[in-house]
């Protein structure tokens, strides 16, 4: 059962959540929190595997909550799926490099939502990799997304794990990297978790973002 926590700071939005997530039998609402602090909170209460978490809260924006929730070791299990009410926003890049594993816009389709509930509670980003690029692309091309930008934190990765990191951020999947590079999806896979440990990224999208802020997908800006 994957247990989900929903952050948002209208009472009736909370509710058409919790009525639809309740309703799938592999899915259980087990908290609501209508501010980031609550939800914080309420993440470490519910020991919740995802919390939906809205960006405009009142107290502590979703953003920053959810850096308290991923930055928190007690709370290492725990993904964020943003739910923003533009696909698109300004909020968006900032969310990701906080530690959210995705974003949703508030106007997806009821099964679109519990198919990202369960895609993010089984480890993977929620965008495809081509929409991940072109999204942190938009934003990396403005200087102000670069103040991070430190190529020394690839130094501890080999020549192999740096080419796949390009590859998973030019937006190719497991399959089509191991086709490129003539390996099994099987090695593709523990090159990218290997990396993930190395930088400490919690999923795809996490690695995305690192590659384009040290600089090694410039070339897709």
């Amino acid at each position: 059962m994957i247990r989900v926590l929903l952050a948002d700071d209208q009472v009736l939005m909370r509710a058409g959540f919790k009525v639809l997530v309740d309703s799938a039998p592999d899915l259980e609402v087990v908290g609501e929190a209508g501010t980031g602090a609550a939800a914080v909170e309420l993440a470490r209460v519910t020991r919740a595997d995802i919390v939906l978490m809205d960006i405009r809260m009142p107290d502590v924006d979703g953003i920053t909550a959810t850096s308290m929730i991923t930055a928190d070791d007690d709370l290492a299990g725990v993904r964020v799926l943003i739910l923003t009410t533009f696909e698109i926003d300004e909020y968006v890049f900032r969310a990701l490099r906080a530690g959210a594993s995705g974003f949703l816009g508030k106007s997806a389709g009821p099964e679109e939502l519990l198919s990202a509930i369960r895609t993010i509670a089984a480890g993977e980003s929620l965008l495809s990799p081509t929409a991940t690029k072109a999204l942190i692309a938009r934003y990396l091309s403005h200087p102000d997304h670069l103040l991070s930008a430190t190529p020394e934190r690839l130094a501890t990765l080999t020549p192999r794990e740096r080419e796949i990191l390009t590859l998973v951020a030019a937006g190719l999947s497991n399959d089509a990297i191991a086709v490129h590079l003539v390996l099994s999806p099987a090695t593709v896979k523990t090159h990218i978790n290997r990396t993930m440990t190395k930088l400490n990224a919690h999923d795809r999208a996490q690695l995305v973002v690192i590659a384009y802020e040290t600089g090694l997908a410039h070339g897709h800006r």
